[in-house]
């Protein structure tokens, strides 16, 4: 099936381009997702009106995204893990809760477009990147420390525990 891609969709092509993709894929996602359309002479037209208005906009956009790379790359987020031998974490910090810290610090961001191929599992700091238009990239630092360590509450329990059966022993033996 040839389409006309209507974005940009990775690994198919790029907005305004006329690609074949197997019947299925265009049918049953590029076309109802509003990605692309099918190309034919009349649609082939709509595309070309389509993309000249979407580089105006893409123009217009990319000031503001160079001005809100500026802005970001000064953003440093912290985050407090458990960690274990070798710096490794109990779990990770992913693209999602970078997204919202991001989002809590009055940037409007969507989570899908922070480029971040696996979670977080190293204590450390970290340069995250975030796609803020097609053309412009920004990095945010992201740092994960070591939670401190609780203090060992077992003597202190078991020294209430060993309180309590001397109390009761007394007042046993009182009776």
């Amino acid at each position: 099936m040839e389409v006309v891609l209507k974005e940009d969709v990775e690994k198919v092509g790029f907005a305004g381009e006329k690609v074949q993709v197997a019947d299925g894929y265009g049918r049953n996602y590029l076309v109802p997702q509003g990605l692309a359309i099918e190309a034919t002479s009349s649609n082939v037209s709509v595309i070309d009106q389509h993309m000249k208005n979407r580089a105006k906009k893409l123009a217009a956009q990319k000031s503001e995204a160079e001005a809100m790379a500026v802005e970001i790359a000064t953003l440093r987020l912290v985050y407090t893990r458990r960690a274990g031998e070798e710096n490794k974490l109990f779990g990770s910090v992913t693209a999602a809760e970078i997204g919202r810290s991001v989002i809590e610090k009055g940037f409007e961001i969507d989570k899908r477009k922070i480029l971040l191929d696996m979670p977080i599992k190293q204590l450390g700091e970290h340069e995250v990147k975030i796609k803020l238009h097609p053309e412009v990239t920004g990095t945010i630092n992201v740092e994960v420390r070591a939670e401190e360590p609780q203090p060992d509450l077992t003597a202190e329990a078991t020294a209430k525990v060993e309180e309590k059966k001397e109390e009761t022993a007394e007042e046993n033996s009182a009776e």
